[in-house]
């Protein structure tokens, strides 16, 4: 009998639970990926995203040959289509047992539930691993209701944290299956689209990359990231948000190394910042779990939703960046580039979007998700429903960034501007953030396409919010 170990955001060897018990069986093991072109579409993939799974694919494919274990492509439409064909597929090689690690989406989850009672139905073992967030026990009030606020949900977290196992668990050892050793990396490129759309040269793809940037990072950067993490001109993020997205590298490996680096320089893990953002990433799989419709659409406050204008100028002016406004340019230009973005720029360019030019936030979620290389889908639901103020826990609405003061704060020097808009480099420190109409005619730059205090205004009048004293 043979075991079958379905990978879906779980590209990795290491502390994969799913491939490690199901060789622990000593039985042989086969592996397969699911793709399903059309489903991708409609979830707003972004062609970064996947040439980084696929290529990630190819190295995946020759790891395990190594542990001869044969990876192959199934191939599909939608999730709907998966059920029969992964009965069939076990049927076909007297598959005894189905592993896999869950995944929390909305879709995702109807789909792995589909596939778990066909199969079950069939009298095949499903064996099933809670893997995407470090915390799967219930989390709620007093009043055994869920969280509504981040920060009383994270002081129990972080409590839940210090409760369980972080022992990360090894690559399975050299496993003798029914299948002759061999390289199955030609069978894999004929199977994907190995075309490379994204930026290769920021983040190979590489389990063994992935992990030296992750020491890398947590040994010599993460001690000044809770500074550094906000000016874009540095790389003072980790830049592990692609291969987090993906799952070439597990939540559990970077909460250990972090832990490992801090115990090193005697500083608390548990008080680090990044630490924190990783547990923003399971605060919004905690809300789409406890509030499906976050996955349809629908604003966790939709009583505070504005009423959204409908400009397609501005809508693609801001696309483009060619919004006149050089620091939301610059970030979206850096989008288009490399399919991704600074976390402080994805604040300004929502903020600008859905206060300024008062344009649905999911318009702008949308565009996020079709660009994004590190694409999350409850994480950038989260973030946008933050910064259009409809989202739990989020920005106050006259909270409205002036793009300007950031870029002279965040970026004072202009660094960042000058690369992404090299036609402005000559402009100095002080004019780069905000050129003369005169500089931007010379320059061929942008007039921008509103007025930031008339829009400002405009926005707190409509939400009839008067400015904090």
């Amino acid at each position: 009998m043979t075991q079958l170990v379905w990978l879906r955001n779980d590209l990795r060897v290491l502390d994969n639970p799913a491939l490690f018990y199901a060789c622990q069986t000593q039985q042989p093991v086969r592996v397969i990926y699911s793709e399903t072109v059309k489903q991708r579409q409609q979830h707003n993939e972004s062609p970064a995203q996947q040439s980084l799974r696929q290529q990630l694919l190819i190295s995946l494919s020759e790891a395990l040959a190594a542990l001869d274990i044969s990876l192959e492509i199934l191939t599909a439409d939608y999730f709907t289509d998966l059920p029969a064909l992964i009965k069939q597929y076990c049927q076909i090689h007297a598959i005894e047992g189905l592993w896999f690690n869950e995944q929390s989406w909305l879709n995702e989850s109807i789909r792995d539930s589909q596939v778990t009672s066909l199969l079950k139905a069939c009298h095949i073992d499903v064996h099933r691993f809670q893997d995407e967030c470090l915390i799967n026990s219930a989390i709620v009030t007093k009043d055994q209701t869920p969280y509504r606020v981040f920060t009383p949900w994270y002081r129990q977290w972080l409590i839940k944290l210090q409760g369980i196992n972080l022992e990360l668990l090894p690559a399975p050892k050299l496993h003798s299956t029914a299948n002759a050793p061999r390289s199955f990396t030609n069978a894999i490129k004929t199977e994907i689209n190995s075309q490379v759309n994204y930026r290769d040269d920021l983040w190979p793809a590489s389990q063994e990359h992935a992990l030296a940037q992750l020491i890398s990072f947590c040994e010599n950067s993460a001690s000044d990231y809770d500074h550094a993490r906000d000016y874009p001109a540095i790389n003072g993020t980790s830049l592990l948000s692609p291969y987090i997205a993906v799952g070439a590298l597990s939540v559990r490996q970077c909460v250990v190394y972090l832990q490992q680096a801090c115990l090193k320089n005697q500083s608390s893990w548990l008080e680090h910042t990044w630490l924190k953002e990783l547990a923003w990433r399971e605060f919004y799989r905690y809300l789409m779990r406890n509030k499906p419709e976050l996955a349809k659409g629908a604003a966790f406050n939709p009583q505070k939703e504005s009423k959204w204008l409908d400009n397609a100028e501005h809508f693609k002016a801001w696309q483009q960046g060619c919004t006149g406004f050089p620091i939301i340019d610059a970030a979206m230009i850096q989008l288009k580039q490399t399919g991704w973005m600074h976390n402080r720029l994805r604040m300004l360019t929502a903020s600008f979007l859905c206060k300024l030019l008062l344009i649905d936030w999911r318009k702008g979620e949308a565009h996020f998700l079709q660009h994004l290389i590190d694409g999350d889908f409850s994480s950038n639901n989260g973030g946008w429903q933050w910064s259009s103020s409809t989202g739990c826990d989020a920005s106050p609405w006259f909270r409205i960034f002036n793009p300007t003061l950031q870029s002279r704060k965040f970026d004072c020097d202009g660094h960042f501007i000058r690369k992404m808009l090299p036609q402005l480099s000559a402009l100095s420190d002080k004019d780069i953030h905000w050129p003369s109409e005169l500089q931007r005619k010379t320059l061929n730059y942008h007039q921008p396409i509103i007025d930031y205090s008339a829009s400002r205004e405009r926005a707190l009048l409509w939400r009839k919010v008067k400015e904090p004293n």
